[in-house]
């Protein structure tokens, strides 16, 4: 997926026109602000009104661009409608003057490549509706950038622009151009009109060479881009400058309940219990809990005889609305986020889904589905797996949520770390050692790839009576990355091994901003965005592909990872 990075801006009207213009939007509100989540949709349709002849951008891709660096995304709203939209990062000298293109710079998209110790400012997105004329979005969202690098002592500002009339030129046999080069001398001779080109060149951007090979998808500019630099004024530098980030404090206080699995004699009963540690948890002032994977399944112990997993599956789905809304009442009243472990569910198209609900304390109820049900899931449970990962945005900033065995598909992780999340909560349900350590060590190395917290939860002890939950084994815990910042051993907090408890850490998200940008090792910055990427299949088309349906090993237990 990539995208350009300068659209073509308004044509300079006439006086007559402008005029006119300022009449038809006199009575309109023009606000430029930094661009906030609420305004991703707003700004996708407006990637969709502008580039008509390339791919969009996912959902995605833009809470990425906004979540890894909020200060450098900006949007333009007239009337409450999003007209305008640019997207930015810190980068350091050597890598923005390098050759380089589109989805290596801008990190396939995401802008997961922004260095806050960089002293340069990467734009990699702008583009403002071509129905609007009149009110100089482009200009006022360049002014926004030039305020931001002044501000932030830069040494300036530097992007890929787009040529978009070289195709068109290098067809021409007379009055053309043999080459991007002798296309741009021409741009900047005043021989040929390039209204990109020339917009920058009158904000005060000057070419620095061009870029070939930078989107291959432009095919206007015949994939070709000009690299064009901005040098603060207030800034001299003779040779180029890293900069430090502050150790500074973002604390965020965590708790995973490591949760006895018991028969109950009601819905209330089990309530109650789970009601407990948020109580716990929330007198020792936690932002987060978390819950075990199926720990729901404790609901059938009053049931009269043995479900079968068919009959179990629809017992069960008839406590989802009472479950979510029981959930978000204590997200609310005890001031804490709640990921509610998870809870297996008939959908309205008749597929059944393993789903974690995130309860925030706000009152907002999110959904995270598990992408890969194990082989005794989707033998004796017949659960299908979900089609998105995203992130939940939260108060504490975006997390992630991968259920179990989703936690041993790194791709997942990587996602949730390019849009931007700091924190993973891994709801689990393991039946022996092995199982649980496959997920206990993949969890690991979820943290260190991706630079962030991955939190454990798990069930223990045993459900006689209930199909998947005979035995369970478990030790719960807080996982950080392995650097300098962190716990030797990269163990925040660990509960005993098969014993009920609620372990409860702080943790510090500024360590991970640091250990992204100065750690030891740089496993996000360090990718090799030349060689590689993820893609994704955004239309969903997952489900409905049947597969055979070869039974597992083993008895009817969960498995988990």
């Amino acid at each position: 997926m990539a995208k350009p990075t300068q659209s073509t801006p308004p044509p300079k009207q006439p006086r007559r026109v402008a005029r006119k213009s300022a009449e038809k939007f006199g009575k309109r509100r023009l606000e430029i602000r930094g661009a906030l989540v609420k305004d991703i949709r707003g700004i996708a349709a407006l990637i969709r009104r502008v580039y008509t002849e390339l791919p969009p951008y996912t959902l995605g891709e833009i809470r990425g661009q906004i979540n890894n660096f909020p200060e450098g995304c900006f949007v333009a709203l007239l009337d409450d409608e999003v007209v305008g939209y640019c997207a930015s990062m810190q980068l350091p000298e050597p890598v923005v003057f390098t050759d380089h293109d589109w989805d290596e710079i801008s990190g396939n998209g995401y802008g997961s490549r922004h260095d806050p110790t960089g002293d340069w400012l990467y734009g990699y997105e702008m583009c403002v509706d071509p129905k609007v004329r009149g009110v100089r979005i482009g200009r006022r969202l360049y002014e926004e950038r030039r305020a931001l690098a002044e501000d932030r002592d830069l040494t300036g500002i530097v992007f890929g622009g787009r040529m978009p009339g070289y195709a068109r030129a290098k067809r021409r046999k007379t009055g053309g151009a043999d080459s991007p080069q002798d296309y741009l001398d021409k741009v900047i001779a005043g021989k040929i009109h390039d209204p990109v080109l020339r917009f920058q060149l009158a904000n005060g951007f000057e070419p620095e060479r061009i870029l070939e090979g930078y989107l291959p998808e432009d095919k206007q500019s015949a994939a070709n881009a000009v690299l064009m630099a901005w040098r603060n004024p207030y800034v001299e530098r003779d040779q180029p400058v890293k900069k430090r980030l502050p150790r500074g404090v973002e604390a965020v206080r965590v708790a995973t309940c490591q949760l006895q699995a018991r028969a109950v004699k009601s819905y209330e009963e089990f309530i109650a219990a789970v009601e407990y540690f948020i109580d716990v948890a929330s007198d020792y002032e936690a932002d987060f809990i978390v819950f075990p994977e199926l720990f729901t399944l404790m609901l059938l112990s009053f049931e009269e005889k043995e479900l079968s997993p068919v009959e179990a599956i629809e017992r069960l789905s008839e406590y989802t609305p009472r479950l979510k809304t029981d959930f978000s009442d204590f997200a609310m009243q005890y001031n804490i986020n709640i990921i509610a472990g998870s809870h297996p569910t008939r959908m309205d198209d008749g597929d059944i889904h393993n789903i974690a609900y995130v309860c925030l304390r706000d009152g907002s109820v999110h959904e995270q589905e598990k992408i890969h049900p194990t082989p005794n899931e989707r033998y004796w449970w017949n659960i299908k797996g979900g089609d998105t990962v995203e992130v939940i945005q939260t108060d504490c900033g975006p997390i992630g949520v991968q259920i179990c065995y989703d936690s041993e598909f790194p791709e997942l992780s990587r996602r949730l770390a390019d849009e931007g999340a700091r924190i993973i909560f891994v709801p689990f349900c393991t039946d022996s050692r092995q199982g649980y350590l496959r997920v206990r060590y993949c969890a690991q190395a979820r943290a260190i790839e991706n630079q962030c917290y991955v939190v454990m939860s798990g069930n223990v002890g045993n459900l006689p009576n209930v199909a998947n939950m005979d035995i369970q084994y478990a030790q719960s815990c807080i996982l950080t990355p392995c650097d300098f910042p962190f716990a030797r051993d990269g163990i925040a907090a660990e509960a005993s091994e098969n014993v009920e408890t609620l372990t409860i850490s702080d943790i510090n998200l500024a360590d991970l901003s640091w250990a992204r940008a100065e750690g030891t090792v740089r496993n996000l910055a360090d990718r090799r965005f030349d060689l590689y990427r993820i893609e994704w299949d955004e239309e969903g088309e997952h489900g409905g592909r049947s597969k055979p349906r070869r039974a597992p090993i083993g008895t009817a237990t969960a498995g988990g990872g």
